[in-house]
């Protein structure tokens, strides 16, 4: 077994080194979930549901995030696995690419074709991206772990930003041949820029090797390591918390922009102007958890698991706002309403994120990947099931309520409720037994209890 974030740890440029990584999986992945999500809906005319179904099964896939996470824990290294995810994350991007180009001529090929590209792009996902956090959590000393996991993150945003800033320009006008070009210079581009982010600095930084014979110990089948880390309190209870705040995350994806186009008759414009400043506010507030992780490690203003349950009750509170919003109408401050709304999910969901790189070596050992497995998993899901429930909820509360701003109204409360039951989760997370991470609210032994 290898202890987790021994010796010196990962310097600040080598961080940015292996988040590059996540920049390379968030250029392939941003054109399957705009470009291409657009491309079928308006140049081709298919159904939205289409696309919605195809990310969907993307975010299924994800749900053998934990096996993949085993298999990494098994093998002892995680760079195979990064450069293997990202291989086939960027082939399945080409594939999807082509598929969509074919729906044009043989709709039913082209469909079972990008059915299998979206399970490649789901299996890349979860493979690359499982690997990495458990890597940088190995590499990476505790102190800077808060600091590391925002910026990966917004690394990964960044390559959002860039890729649909570059491939837009280059997409005009459409045409197959032109979509499948660009979809392959940013596949080859990326898988690139990952491999060279990747290579060698596991061996270079390797943490320090338990004795031989606990290499040599009898590796346990999958279903008894999945069932280990699940009777471990923190892990359970820490999976259900990130099911709960994604959840309550992604529920309000497809219904921020409609409110404001139906309760406060924004134009298209308009609203897409509101998704940017709540979008700002997210990038806002990973980097005030970067910037504590950095600066404040160790403190009480740098507790982990204090910005995290702080996160949650803003969002809540934030989302309460759009409730009171709707009932008051124009004269309310929208922009800003969502630009607080993004801080709240941004803080909470990078403060998540790094407490995942802080609890992901507090258990039995050797189970650092099917625990980071879970967490991904939970989130997967919880994404691929939020922006639908978020959507089936508002149409359920239009038929329950004749007014629109109190069919929306009836949304937020339940996406609130969410938000705080996760808070109070989150509370109880680390408080039973010794172990929770330092940074994440560690108390003393007299505290044990059930």
């Amino acid at each position: 077994m290898r202890s987790m974030g021994a010796g010196s740890g990962l310097s600040w440029p080598g961080i940015l080194r292996l988040g590059l990584v996540q920049t390379a999986l968030g250029a392939i992945v941003v054109l399957t979930t705009s470009a291409i999500n657009r491309v079928m809906v308006v140049e081709l005319a298919l159904p939205a549901t289409l696309p919605g179904v195809l990310v969907a099964v993307h975010y299924a896939v994800q749900m053998l995030r934990p096996r993949m996470g085993y298999g990494s824990d098994m093998g002892g290294q995680r760079t195979p696995w990064i450069i293997g995810g990202m291989a086939v994350l960027a082939v399945g991007g080409v594939v999807a690419a082509a598929a969509t180009a074919m729906m044009g001529e043989a709709p039913v090929a082209g469909l079972a074709l990008a059915l299998v590209a979206f399970v490649m792009i789901g299996l890349g996902v979860g493979a690359a991206g499982t690997s990495l956090l458990v890597l940088l959590a190995a590499l990476v000393v505790e102190r800077r772990r808060p600091a590391a996991a925002s910026i990966v993150w917004i690394m990964m945003i960044a390559g959002f930003v860039l890729t649909t800033a570059i491939a837009g320009r280059l997409l005009d006008p459409y045409s197959g041949p032109r979509l499948i070009s660009v979809s392959a210079g940013v596949s080859v581009l990326a898988f690139l820029l990952a491999l060279v982010a990747v290579w060698g600095i596991e061996k270079r930084h390797a943490p320090v090797q338990a004795p031989v014979t606990a290499e040599r110990a009898p590796k346990p089948a999958f279903r008894q390591a999945l069932a280990e880390v699940w009777a471990e309190q923190d892990a359970r209870r820490f999976t259900v918390f990130v099911f709960l705040s994604m959840l309550a995350y992604s529920a309000q994806d497809l219904i921020l922009e409609p409110f404001a186009g139906q309760v406060f008759g924004m134009t298209l414009g308009e609203t897409t102007r509101l998704a940017s400043m709540q979008h700002g506010g997210v990038l806002a507030g990973m980097v005030v958890i970067a910037l504590v992780g950095s600066f404040a490690s160790g403190t009480r203003l740098g507790n982990m698991r204090a910005w995290t349950v702080g996160g949650c009750l803003a969002a809540a509170v934030a989302v309460s706002m759009l409730i009171v919003a709707g009932q008051v109408g124009p004269g309310w401050p929208l922009g800003p309403s969502y630009f607080l709304l993004g801080l709240a999910n941004g803080a909470f969901a990078a403060a998540a994120i790094a407490s995942m790189m802080l609890m992901v070596g507090k258990g039995r050992e050797r189970r650092e990947g099917v625990r980071m497995g879970l967490w991904g998993a939970a989130q997967a899901i919880a994404f691929g099931l939020g922006s639908l429930a978020g959507a089936m909820a508002l149409d359920g509360a239009r038929m329950a309520f004749a007014d629109e701003a109190t069919a929306y109204g009836a949304v937020f409360v339940a996406d609130a409720i969410l938000f705080i039951a996760a808070a109070l989760l989150a509370l109880r997370i680390g408080t039973y037994g010794q172990r929770s991470a330092p940074g994440y609210g560690a108390v003393p032994t007299a505290a044990v209890g059930s």
